[in-house]
Order: structure tokens, then sequence, then C-alpha cells
């Protein structure tokens, strides 16, 4: 039986009814994104339907899950929230603190030590407030939620912006940051700018070596990583009903990649397929019964260009292998162009290492199709070029994969299996001669390639690919590879050309695990104690932050200006700064050291107002903090990209950074500056980041006239006496408004709570 199966028929008995009155309200056939939200409305219908992109709308989640590196932050939060359980059903996963060095099993038995006080922080913290906690070696949150609680039809939040992955089984999941998981699990809506639509019409079929991740590939090369901002994506055709369940899951999950707000598709017989494979036929047969509203009419998929604000149509039957990078996901290049690119742009075309699995693609078919190429190489003779690592998404998936021979398969190549966990993915990876910082080329089918993500080298070239196309060109050692039309030599000296890799949707013999590393929560917590040492370098109760005290902000110095691409990885970095997510001092000195200072073209190393001298970020930040003085933050387009991370918000926030300036922010990062008591804003005319100076100071005029929709003016003042005039857009509601005067969203909650 599946987790919560009372709350899924719920959801369930209410939507036809819900649907309907939809389908009154807006006058017209609905999409299937417009069906799940208008069901999950926190308050009765409008009079009229929501502007696209313009209304901000309450919703009630069905629930919220969190990885362990934001959980710390989200469960700190909500232990001032004054509640005694979750209102929702919840589960925190610890996935993200295990590092990749030696092997599976050492790996994990080290992160247990060494992490001990995190994991029993959040084993007691869960036990306390009734949320359900996936333990380490259980695996990646993502793919544990497909497997365990993702349903069509539902919507669910989570603190991590891969979140996105269950609309591979017919959601609306959101990536969020802590704050917006503490409303939902305290009981409160969760708030979001309803979003604009963007249809994907899937034609043919994929065949040969094109796999789903290349759909998602091609799109982000289409739209860009911004190109979905404020966007939910929503697939459909044949092409889409051709594709397996956990393949729809890599394309929502790098969905992303292109900002959107998440992806979906409807309900079909791959989700059902998937639900009974997974020991949920409950759930299958309940959404059977309502199939009908668990897809778009179909008068949209027959006529979509009426119903969609964007659409695009891919041919899957024209479909090719895509190989995205380096240092941003969408950089796409077709196979069949790659070498002539690498050549162009001196990209190194020797391939280091070969890396598979993370959450976006490490589903049983996954694993089966890239083992039938590695099991060809030893069959064909062929010595492998790179190094091959293994990333198990669950322990399910593990044990199943392991009991099918894949596992003895990928080590006759050489492979190595790392613990089930994010590991290289997200940064946490020994690898050995990183810091050396040599220019080199990896291949991996993860998510994100951003400059030193993986390995922490900035001279890492990282390119995102299918499985199976990662373990050929592994093979191969050669990025500019194409499996398609190339031969290799073997040992013998033989030409060998590797044949279309085969797998299998769903294991032959059913999944297995002994042990799937679950622990329900307490059923009496009262006798729960949740211990914080205050000595701790790890664990951090929190202060709220002041509240605005009404004035105008004056005298602001600039602390950086950043130039190009800053995303949360560069505000606040992962890898070895993971350990610290639970401590906002500790973790507050990595802020913004990776972003380029646009002055110098340096990395943490900013100009002193105070001193004169250049120092690292958040030192400089600390003494102006120290001294009395606000600061503001310069930013560029996009600003924020990539992770859901709140700390990347908090970490200003704690050092008494004011005002973040920007030419245009990532949806979950505006969010979180404003959930945490921030001024998020924007250039009204993009050109004036140019007038932005290295010793300039800023006053803001009209702050205590802030109002939704109107812009704030700013005076630039330079250091030879002249000033310059800036106007700031905002997209502050008057709820949001109020989480600025009360210093921060969760303020503005305790204070409710306590009246």
């Amino acid at each position: 039986m599946a987790f919560d199966i009372e709350m899924i028929k719920r959801v369930y008995g209410n939507l036809s009814e819900k649907v309907e009155q939809s389908r009154k309200l807006l006058g017209r056939p609905l999409t299937l994104t417009e069906k799940i939200l208008y069901a999950h409305l926190a308050d009765k219908l409008p009079k009229s339907p929501f502007g696209r992109g313009e209304s901000y709308v309450d919703f009630k989640p069905d629930r919220v899950a969190m990885q362990d590196a934001t959980a710390q932050m989200a469960l700190l939060q909500f232990m001032q929230a004054g509640k005694d359980k979750v209102a929702v059903p919840s589960t925190a996963h610890a996935d993200h603190l295990i590092q990749a060095k030696v092997g599976s099993s050492t790996d994990l038995s080290v992160a247990k030590d060494s992490n001990r006080e995190v994991y029993d922080f959040l084993s007691s913290v869960t036990n306390k407030f009734g949320i359900g906690f996936w333990k380490p070696g259980a695996g990646i949150i993502h793919q544990v939620v497909l497997e365990n609680y993702a349903f069509p039809g539902g919507m669910m939040i989570g603190t991590d912006s891969h979140t996105v992955n269950a609309g591979g089984l017919g959601m609306i999941a959101v990536g969020v940051g802590g704050a917006d998981a503490v409303d939902v699990m305290a009981g409160m809506s969760w708030e979001l700018k309803f979003p604009k639509l963007i249809g994907i019409k899937l034609t043919g079929k994929l065949n040969g070596w094109t796999a789903p991740k290349d759909i998602i590939l091609k799109v982000a090369g289409l739209l860009t990583v911004k190109g979905g901002t404020g966007c939910v994506v929503e697939y459909f055709g044949e092409g889409a009903e051709s594709l397996s369940c956990t393949g729809k899951g890599t394309i929502c999950n790098m969905g992303a990649e292109i900002g959107a707000t998440t992806s979906t598709f409807g309900y079909d017989e791959s989700m059902e397929r998937y639900l009974r494979a997974t020991n949920r036929s409950d759930v299958a047969d309940a959404a059977n019964d309502v199939k009908q509203h668990l897809t778009a009419d179909s008068e949209v998929y027959a006529n979509p260009k009426k119903y969609f604000d964007e659409m695009y149509e891919i041919n899957l039957d024209e479909l090719e292998p895509y190989l995205n990078g380096p240092f941003t996901p969408d950089r796409a290049t077709p196979i069949s162009k790659m070498r002539e690119e690498a050549e162009k742009n001196g990209w190194p075309l020797k391939v280091e290492v070969g890396l598979i699995g993370s959450c976006t693609n490490s589903s049983y078919e996954d694993i089966s199709k890239a083992a039938s190429i590695a099991k060809q190489a030893a069959e064909k003779k062929l010595k492998v070029g790179a190094e091959y690592k293994i990333t198990p998404g669950s322990e399910t998936v593990r044990y199943t994969v392991e009991r099918d021979g894949y596992i003895d398969t990928f080590k006759k190549i050489g492979g190595e299996v790392y613990a089930n966990a994010c590991g290289p993915c997200i940064g946490m990876w020994a690898r050995v001669g990183a810091e050396k910082q040599e220019k080199n080329s990896i291949v991996h089918s993860f998510n994100r390639n951003f400059a030193k993500r993986a390995d922490g080298n900035p001279n890492t070239y990282a390119f995102v690919a299918s499985p199976e196309l990662v373990t050929a060109i592994a093979i191969a050692g050669d990025l500019g590879f194409n499996p398609i039309t190339d031969t290799l030599v073997n040992e013998e000296g033989k030409d060998v050309k590797l044949d279309e890799p085969k797998g299998f949707e769903l294991p032959p013999n059913g999944f297995g695990v002994e042990d799937p590393g679950y622990q329900a929560p307490a059923n009496d917590s009262a006798d729960v104690e949740i211990v914080v040492s205050p000595d701790s370098e790890r664990l951090q109760l929190l202060t709220p932050f002041e509240p605005w005290d009404g004035d105008n902000i004056t005298g602001m110095k600039l602390l950086i200006k950043a130039k190009g691409k800053c995303t949360t990885d560069h505000i606040s970095m992962a890898g070895p700064w993971l350990r610290y997510r639970g401590h906002l001092d500790n973790i507050s000195n990595n802020m913004l050291i990776g972003a380029v200072n646009a002055f110098s073209d340096k990395t943490n190393c900013v100009n002193s107002q105070l001193t004169g001298e250049c120092g690292e970020v958040p030192k400089v930040q600390r003494e102006y903090k120290k001294a009395g003085i606000p600061t503001i933050i310069v930013g560029d387009q996009n600003y924020g990209e990539g992770s859901s991370r709140e700390h990347a918000a908090m970490e200003p926030r704690h050092l008494g950074v004011r005002v973040v300036l920007v030419k245009s922010f990532a949806r979950i990062h505006e969010t979180n500056l404003k959930k945490q008591g921030m001024l998020g804003l924007t250039f009204a005319n993009e050109n004036d980041y140019d007038k932005i100076r290295e010793d300039d100071t800023f006053n803001l005029i009209d702050l205590n006239s802030f109002a939704p929709g109107k812009p704030l003016s700013l005076e630039v003042v330079h250091a030879d006496g002249t000033k310059d005039a800036v106007v700031a857009n905002h997209t502050y509601n008057a709820q949001q408004i109020e989480w600025f005067k009360a210093g921060s969203a969760l303020n503005l909650i305790k204070q409710q709570n306590s009246k």
C-alpha cells in the first residue's frame, strides 16, 4: 500500500467537482496544469480567472519533501513556528552529505560517522514533528519520492530545485526555499505567482541512441537557462505517451535548468505501470477512476496554440543525441557536431571521467541501458579510455540492479559504484588531483555543469548527456566520439562498433530491496528531545532577523557588483560547505566567494570602502556589519539561477546586506530573498547596471511609501560627488511587503500565532 493513501483518495474524491467548477470559471477546456492548480487553491474559486504571470495565488500543497542539506535550516525555522506537528505529510531525506571518494560502503560509513550530529538532529526533529525520515544510504530525495510518494494530479513542494522530478508521475511539484516549506508544514498556504504555460508537443518515437535526456537537452538549447522562468512546461503528444515514467521524470527534473516553475505530463499507461511496479496499485486504481481529469481536455491538445502561451514541437523520430556544455546546461550540441565544436572552442577532447546516475538518471531503465553498452565493451575487448563511476538513485534501484547483474557488468570495465546519494552531482566528490586545477573534460548524466560544481576545479569542462551516451564516450575516452557512426579499435587491433543500447523500462523480475532505509515518525513524540549544542560547528539555533524600522535605507555601500552568471553555487557554494548548512554564521563565510567582481574579474576579492583594500567578500561584509553600515549587492541577468538553497538569501541577510539589485532574478532565489526580509529589486533600465562604480554609496529615497506595483527610487552617489538616479522595479505584493516589514516571513508567522 502507498504512503498517505487516504490523503490521495481525498484529492481524487474532490477532483471531478473542482475541475468542473474551474472549467466553468474559465469558460473553456483546461490544460492539465490548470486542472491541478485550480484544484489546489487555498481559498474558493475567484470571481474571474487568475492572470497568468500576474496574479499571486495561495495554494494548499498535498505534501512537502526536504533533503538533508536544506532540511536542517527548514526545520530549525519550523522549530520557531510554535507547532506540535506538521500539517501535511512531509519527509526528510539524508542524501546530500555523503561524499563520493572510495566506494559505496566505505563512503557511507564515513558519512554516518562524520555527520552523526546532523543525522541525529534530523532523526530526532522529524520524530518530534511527525515527519518521515529516509536515512543515509536510502537514496536521493527525488528518486525516493518518485518511487514512494509522487502521484498523478497531486501538488508537492520541496526544498530542492529538482523537486520538479515528480512531474514524471503527473504532479505539479515545485522547488522552494525552506521558509516556503515551513509555511506549508505549519498549515498555512503557499504563495506562487500564477504561471504562464509552455506546451511542448512530442511526435514520433525515440530510437537508436536517443533517450529522454536528449529531449530536455534540446529543450534547454531552445529555451536557455531562463526561458522557462515563471512558466510550467506541459508535455503531450504521441511521443510523450511513448516514454517511460522515469524517462518523463528525467525530462521534468532538468526543467529546473531552463528556470521553469515545474514541468509535467498527463497520466498514461506508463505511469500506471510504474505505480504498480513500485507497490502502489492502490494509487493506480484510484487514478484510473479519475483519469480523464489527470490530463488536459482533449480540445487543448488538439489545438494547443489556443491554450498555451508558448508552443514548441519536437519530432522524436528526427531527434539526435545531445551533449550539453561546458559550464552551462543550455549550450546544446548534437553529438554529430561535438568534435567540430570542441576543436573550434579548445575543449579538451580527451575524456577523463564518465559518471552516470544522480537524481536525473538513476532509474532501472537508465542503468540497464548503460549496462548494455558496458557489456559490449567487455565482450568486444575494448579498453576503456576513462574512469567510470555509477551513482544509484535509491537503495531499491541499487539492490535490484545488483541482483540482476548490472553492477558486475560495470565492474568488468573498471566501473566504481558510489553510495546512493547525490555525490559528484552536487560537488560531494573527493576527486583525486582536482586540486591541481588542470584543464580536463568529464561527461556525466547529471543536470548541472556549472564551473567548479562537480569537483571544485574551475578548469573541469563538464558535459551533460544520457547515461548510455556517457558510457559510450567514457569507453572511447573521446569527447568527439559518435557511437552512431564511429568505430573503436579493440585490444586485438580490430575496428568494432557499439550496438544500440538495449534496456528494460522496469525490472522483469520486479523491484527488490531488503531495507529501504525509512524511519517512520514516533507515534508519541512527547518525550522526543531535540538537542543542539551551543558549541556545535554544524548546527545553530536561529535568532530572528530584525524588523524594518520604517525609515529609508541610506548610506549603503556596494559590497560587490557581480558580473555574468551568478548562480546559487556562486553565492553559497556546496561541496565541503555542506557541512555547515545547519549553522548560519559558519556557512556565511562562503557568501559570494564564487561571484566574479565586475571591476577586477576576480573572485572573492572586493574593495572595502572602510580600508581601501581588497578583501574576501564575507570578511569585508562582516566589517561593514560591525561598523553598522548597510550594504547592497548588484548583479547581472538571472541572478540566483540553479539550486533552491535559501542559504544564498539567508547569508547576506545574516551579515547585514539590505538590498540585492540586479538585471533579473531566477524565480526561487527572488522568493527566498523576500521570505528572509530582504529587498530584491531589478533595474527598470538594465543599462543602469553600467553606471554602478566600485566606491558608490546608495540611498533609497521612497522606501517609506513601499507599495505593490510602485517602483522604488535609488540615489547613487559616486566618490567624486556626482550622482545618478536609478529606478528599481519590484514584484512585492501586499503580503510580501508585510514580510519585509516584519523582518522575515517567519517573524510574521510567529506574530500571527501569538495573537
